[in-house]
């Protein structure tokens, strides 16, 4: 009988063994979703964005709650200011009868968004860390940064983030962003 059981102890750890990898990738996955996908993968393309950066801000921002809103009253998925939106507005869409209140669908919230990531991308060199510190304070806030010697770096980028709720964001921005990579990496 105890033969018996070391068998069977052995033989489940064996499976266990085996098993363990696919489990925890399925949690991983649960963990970094890639929801809402014919969304984000369309404004991927159209901005020329990694979709994976998309799913980062997305999972960052609302959690994937498409009627999240801030304590600041930003909506929607990518969690945008109305100030924000209606300037993006003016650029995007000037004909178009959309409202802020539109950031809560999910088309139009990733539309917005992956928009405004792209300005702050481009803006900033192509840095996400930068990009992620302006998509959070503002272009205003990081050209101030810039703008002093003690974070300039090299002008166009900030090497680090001052401010402890911008310097969180951007730590969560570069770690989600690095684990959809080694998730998903080019499979998407």
């Amino acid at each position: 009988m105890k033969l018996r059981t070391k068998i069977i102890a052995l033989l489940l750890a064996v499976v266990l063994l085996v098993s363990m990898p696919t489990l925890v990738r399925k949690v991983e996955e649960q963990l970094y979703p890639c929801k809402y996908a014919d969304v984000v993968e369309t404004y991927a393309a159209e901005y020329d964005l990694d979709p994976l950066l998309i799913y980062t801000f997305i999972r960052t921002e609302s959690s994937f709650e498409p009627d999240a809103v801030s304590e600041v009253g930003a909506r929607g998925l990518m969690q945008m200011t109305e100030e924000t939106f209606e300037w993006i507005k003016t650029k995007l869409a000037p004909e178009e009868d959309i409202t802020f209140a539109d950031l809560y669908d999910p088309a139009c919230a990733v539309r917005f968004g992956a928009y405004y990531l792209r300005l702050c991308l481009d803006r900033y060199g192509g840095d996400v860390a930068t990009a992620a510190a302006a998509y959070h304070s503002g272009w205003g806030t990081v050209d101030s940064l810039l703008n002093h010697e003690d974070y300039a770096g090299d002008g166009k980028t900030l090497p680090t983030f001052p401010y402890s709720r911008m310097n969180h964001y951007v730590e969560k921005i570069l770690h989600g962003y690095e684990r959809y990579t080694e998730l998903y990496g080019s499979s998407i």
